[in-house]
């Protein structure tokens, strides 16, 4: 029996829940579940038909059609939760539903973490229970005896009257008398339950002045404290010593109001300090103004260090001084031509200007370096102390939601996915904040298990990191280094549990190697079995042996069921292109209160009884794939993320990392959140990290650390409007994923954007508004119809979820700065609003997360062209981080002590080629749209603009760099040079612009940090990509654009763990040919032959040229040195060189030969070209 119930707050989608009995009952979904306060028309508070079945339950959802639009298609959903001998009726996180709002709060959770969630287009979503687990719950309050207010455990006043009027609502919401007292004085006198006023107070006391007007800067000091005797002593205001005192004052004075509305303080707790020691009635009043104890807590968490003037100041004098001599040496070049050789002085003529603008564009945005520091102990003062709102000090930072996202486990190795996702587990941050998502986009089995298996091994890594302050907290990288492990390390037990965690972790990686092979003899055997059930089915139906029986080659779950995702033979709907949504949380949301395990024992490897073993929501979520669909790669996997996010944690940040990238700081996110909650910082859309990898060679052979560009060009961009988003390692502001404008803007406009405009986009009236701007509304005032308005256009950017849209106003909320940081103009959020638990999960709730991820959610939606990571290019970091920027939005470039991240990175010559090939086909994408930065707004700084310009040129340089390189052996051939002669002009210039370059590389080493063989090899490897991977990307670049043809995407192999024995090295010797390889080959092997060749016709000619003959070998040597890594990689191992090596050597030579010939033949033979029959 199915029975839909309707909601007036109903929402497109509908869920019903049936059972085999006849008692039913019905909800709309979805829940608003990170609502901040018990809303009446809330789906959690309708009234109806809420009893509980014994049998097993269903819930379908059902897209409705919009009045707007009429769709003749229907798409149903269905999720089946099965009945277990542990669930033999409805789970409370259902029956909470019929229930008050006390009940609401506190759900049982007991088969949400052990239930996977499929679902899809036109398909069964069903919720499939592989594991039941029991959550302990703490026994319950008596009710009526606890003030309601979340965070507050203070003791209800029932019927008694206040100075200030009835503490008791007529709604019945139990309230303590401090709580009361904050409600009359900064809540607007209402009640919190109902929502409606207290009956004592006036409606007058509800007027505030509106926070988006900028106030002066009087009113945005501080506030005196009245004198002693100038107001009533309050019962909560306790005193130094006790006296008396004969004042006359005012009644109503609030001190709970005046401390956390302007930025005074009581100074120690909420102490008033007499004046001259301990004698009444000194001074006036017998009081002064406290001191100012809260100055640490109001301390700016982070500070912006300066470059030193000495380095800054001749740095760029001397990028004026080359920029100066370049001009004048093109212009000299220009007027004294070649007349001898007119084609290559106008070849290079032409590439050496243009390589002076393409040095101008990348020099330009070094002008402003910055560095800056954090100050993790005065966020650990202001967001996890206790206070009057928060008086048991549970932690007030915002939640963080972790993206970490793999897409193929053979490329990428499940066991380097775990140790990933292990050392997220155990990030120092609060548990109940933080929620990892693994985005599993080929829906591997083997991606599901091995997560299966981090889970369980994380109950016991975590609490060892935390018990002994493990770092880095990958247990693959802690158990390999090659450092003293007993440094710094003072308890007893820690060399017997490291022992221990060490043998488990061996067994953990035993079992996650086993995995394939596991999977593989399970499916074999269900498979069997199955073929054997068909062909009796086949033998009762009268069939014969004969005829073939063809069974789906199925990939089976450890319980006997089949896997929704892909399977190993590829069927309909089990492919890679084509397969169920999938949701499972591995890891169900953590209590807000600490939870301390037991002592060691059998079951216990380690003493937990004083370390919290609590551990973060863990999710698996593999996306819809559906064939006719485009699924825009990364991209659309990490939007997915942000939709699946959004309705079952809906942190205001959120942190994404590659499969290969875990966290070797600890305390990384702390760091990176200082940024975001630091005054001003609800302008920063994202914090940016560097990258740092592991695994490469000693001598870093190509480039692979890219020092020269994290540590030189992201800290230059720093100082202007921010770095650029590189993929991974950033600390995101959601409302500023969804699209949204900052609250303030600077345009930018005049020369250089000298001519400054601000403005402030969160106002209710907002007098001008970009094309591609959207203004978060904040519904402060209910009757702001612009507000309305963007309210109802949420559905058609965000799609058809209301739980979605009604998550995008809290994630904002929740994100905002304190009230004690705003300055003017802005919004803030008072102390402790957040240190309340997360609402539980539910079936309703991961239902409709499964909605959000289906493959059609995002048609007709603005996802992937103005919401979330953007679609259409391979390089959807950049663009993202673009888009971010052109809003007015800035961001930061956070560069810890101790390496906040690190990964790993191809060291092998192919690997790294297509890597760069891919960078530069984006970059060439970005070029031919509309992200080209000769299209940005005013409210980009102008050095910012130069700097996204040049991210879109920089591949056309390889053009003129390939035509330079073949110079110097044209002119070793031709005898001629690209000037007439080596005149002392040529070589002062010439000399001029060497040594500002090497200067300009000496002051970049010094106020950046990196050291001389980092520049050199980041110098060798440009000219390596230039004349390899950018032609490349140039050209496909320019099909897509004339010719429409797609970009194909090669996934980077992620490096495995090697084993004992093995060369750490092993790829960087390996030889894969690859196309890429054809133009520096050839650049090689003709500048070898001209230098020959050139020698040669010097040495045996009558009237030796030595002049032109340096020139030549001078430059085909510079080019042959920044070569020279290629070159030795194409050798492999100990010198052995691939057959390719002389095929090609040997065809080069040849056809140089005769071209040779043919144009300088022998003394003697002028019939050569001619060719006679005998």
């Amino acid at each position: 029996m199915v029975k839909s119930a309707s909601s007036p707050s109903s929402s497109p989608v509908t869920i019903t829940v049936s059972s085999g009995g006849i008692r039913s009952m019905g909800l709309t979904s979805p829940v608003p579940r990170a609502s901040v306060s018990n809303s009446q028309n809330s789906p959690l508070s309708s009234r109806g038909n809420r009893r509980a079945s014994s049998g097993g339950k269903y819930y379908s959802m059902s897209e409705e059609t919009t009045p707007e639009e009429v769709n003749p298609e229907y798409v149903t959903y269905t999720v089946h939760i099965p009945p277990t001998p542990e669930h033999q009726s409805m789970s409370a996180s259902q029956t909470c539903l019929t229930g008050d709002g006390e009940s609401a709060g506190k759900p049982e959770m007991s088969f949400i973490s052990g239930t996977i969630f499929t679902g899809g287009y036109n398909s069964v979503t069903r919720g499939h229970v592989i594991e039941c687990t029991m959550e302990h719950t703490e026994p319950p309050v008596e009710a009526g005896i606890i003030c309601g207010m979340r965070g507050c455990d203070e003791k209800a006043i029932q019927g008694k009257k206040s100075r200030r009027g009835l503490c008791e609502c007529e709604c019945g919401f139990k309230i303590c008398q401090d709580c009361y007292l904050d409600c009359v004085g900064t809540g607007g006198g209402r009640c919190p339950g109902c929502k409606e006023p207290y009956k004592e107070v006036s409606d007058d006391d509800d007027e505030e002045d509106d926070v988006d007007e900028p106030r002066s800067e009087a009113e945005d000091q501080a506030l005196p404290l009245p004198s002693m005797g100038e107001f009533k002593l309050d019962k909560r205001l306790s005193l130094v010593k006790s006296f008396k005192a004969q004042q006359n004052h005012p009644p109503d004075f609030d001190h709970a109001r005046w401390l956390f509305e302007t930025k005074g303080t009581y100074g120690y707790g909420n102490a008033v300090w007499p004046k001259d020691g301990y004698a009444v009635g000194s001074g006036s009043n017998g009081f002064e103004h406290p001191p100012d104890f809260g100055e640490r807590s109001r301390r700016p968490l982070t500070r912006k260090v300066a470059v030193s003037a000495a380095i800054l100041s001749p740095y760029r004098l001397l990028i004026l001084l080359r920029l100066v001599s370049l001009g004048f040496f093109l212009t000299w070049r220009i007027r004294h031509p070649n007349r001898d050789a007119m084609w290559l002085w106008g070849m290079s003529t032409v590439c050496e200007t243009w390589f002076a603008f393409s040095w101008l564009l990348d020099q330009l945005p070094k002008l402003c370096p910055v560095n800056r520091v954090t100050d993790l102990g005065v966020l650990k003062e202001r967001f996890e102390s206790p206070n009057l709102r928060n008086p048991k000090g549970r932690s007030d930072l915002p939640g963080i939601d972790v993206f970490v996202s793999t897409a193929d486990p053979e490329k990428e190795p499940p066991l380097v996915t775990a140790n990933t996702i292990l050392s997220i587990l155990a990030v120092d941050y609060p548990v109940e904040k933080l929620a990892c998502y693994l985005s599993d986009d080929g829906g591997a089995l083997l991606t599901f298990e091995a997560l299966a298996e981090t889970a369980s091994f994380a109950r016991i890594w975590v609490p060892f990191c935390r018990k002994h302050g493990i770092e880095p907290r990958n247990p693959e990288a802690y158990f390999g280094q090659k450092r003293d492990f007993l440094k710094n390390k003072v308890r007893l037990d820690f060399v017997r549990e490291r022992r221990r965690v060490k043998r488990e972790y061996d067994e953990f990686k035993v079992r996650i190697n086993s995995l394939p092979e596991s999977i593989r003899r399970r499916s074999d055997a269900y498979n069997a079995n199955e073929e054997l059930r068909a062909k009796k089915k086949q033998m009762e139906a009268g069939g014969t042996l004969s005829e073939v029986v063809k069974v789906p080659k199925a990939t089976w779950m450890s319980d006997g069921s089949h896997w929704a995702g892909t399977w190993g033979s590829g069927e309909t709907d089990h492919s890679r292109g084509d397969h169920a949504g999938i949701i499972q949380a591995m890891l169900a949301p953590p209590n807000v209160e600490p939870v301390y395990g037991a002592e060691a024992d059998g079951g216990n490897l380690i003493d937990t009884t004083e370390v919290d073993i609590r551990l973060p929501m863990l999710v698996y979520v593999s996306r819809e794939k559906r064939p006719g669909y485009d699924h825009n790669k990364k991209a659309g996997a990490m939007n997915a993320l942000v939709r699946t996010s959004a309705i079952m944690s809906n942190g205001p940040f959120i942190l994404n990392l590659d499969c290969d990238h875990y966290i070797h700081n600890s305390l990384a996110l702390r760091e990176g959140m200082c940024f975001m909650l630091d005054r001003g910082g609800d302008r920063i859309c994202y914090v940016q990290f560097p990258q740092r990898f592991e695994g490469i060679d000693p001598n870093d052979r190509y480039a692979n650390h890219n020092t020269v560009f994290f540590d030189v060009c992201m800290r230059a961009l720093d100082g202007l409007q921010g770095p650029m988003y590189v993929g991974t390692g950033c600390i995101f502001r959601r409302t500023a994923l969804y699209g949204f404008s900052p609250p303030r803007a600077t345009e930018h406009h005049g020369c250089f954007g000298r001519r400054k405009i601000k403005l402030f986009l969160r106002r209710p009236k907002v007098t001008k508004k970009e094309e591609d701007e959207v203004v978060l509304p904040i519904n402060e005032d209910q009757n702001d119809d612009d507000a309305d308005i963007e309210s109802l256009l949420l559905p058609k950017r965000f799609g058809n979820s209301n739980s979605l849209a009604a998550s995008i106003p809290v994630a904002e909320y929740q994100g905002r700065l304190l009230q004690d940081m705003q300055g003017k103009g802005k919004q803030g959020r008072p102390a402790g609003s957040l240190a309340v638990p997360r609402e539980p999960l539910d079936a309703a709730t991961v239902a409709e997360a499964i909605s959000v991820i289906s493959c059609f959610y995002e048609d007709k939606t603005e996802w992937g062209k103005r919401v979330g990571w953007i679609y259409g290019s391979v390089t959807e970091d950049v663009v993202t981080g673009y888009r971010m920027h052109n809003r007015g939005w800035r961001s930061v470039y956070c560069v810890t002590k101790r390496d906040a991240f690190r990964g790993t990175a191809p060291i092998n010559l192919t690997d790294r080629l297509h890597q760069v090939l891919r960078w530069a086909t984006g970059s060439v994408e970005i070029f031919f749209s509309r992200n080209n930065a000769l299209f940005a707004s005013h409210r980009m700084k102008v050095l910012q603009r130069v700097a996204y310009f040049n991210v879109g040129m920089y591949p056309f340089t390889s053009l003129f760099l390939i035509v330079y390189c073949f110079l110097p052996a044209a002119s070793l051939f031709s005898g001629q040079f690209i000037v007439q002669s080596l005149s002392v002009t040529f070589l002062v210039f010439l000399l001029a612009i060497t040594i500002t370059l090497c200067v300009l590389a000496i002051l970049e080493i010094k106020w950046s940090g990196i050291n001389l063989h980092d520049w050199w090899r980041n110098e060798q490897f440009w000219l390596i990509g230039g004349t390899s991977a950018h032609p490349a990307a140039v050209l496909q670049g320019l099909l897509k654009v004339i010719a429409g043809v797609e970009i194909s995407f090669t996934l980077t192999s992620k490096s495995a763990t090697p084993e004992d024995g093995e060369d750490e090295f092993a790829d960087l010797y390996e030889v894969k040919w690859s196309f890429l390889m054809v133009p520096p080959i050839t650049i090689i092997m003709v500048n070898m032959i001209a230098i020959a060749v050139g020698v040669a016709r010097t040495l045996y000619s009558p009237y030796p040229q030595w002049s032109k003959l340096v020139g030549g070998v001078f430059f085909s040597f510079w080019v042959l040195c920044h070569l020279y890594p290629f070159a030795k990689g194409l050798m492999g191992r100990k010198g052995k060189v691939p057959t390719i090596v002389f095929v090609w050597s040997g065809l080069i030579s040849i056809i140089l030969s005769l071209l040779w010939v043919y144009i300088s033949p022998p003394s003697g033979l002028q019939d050569y070209t001619k060719f006679q029959f005998p």
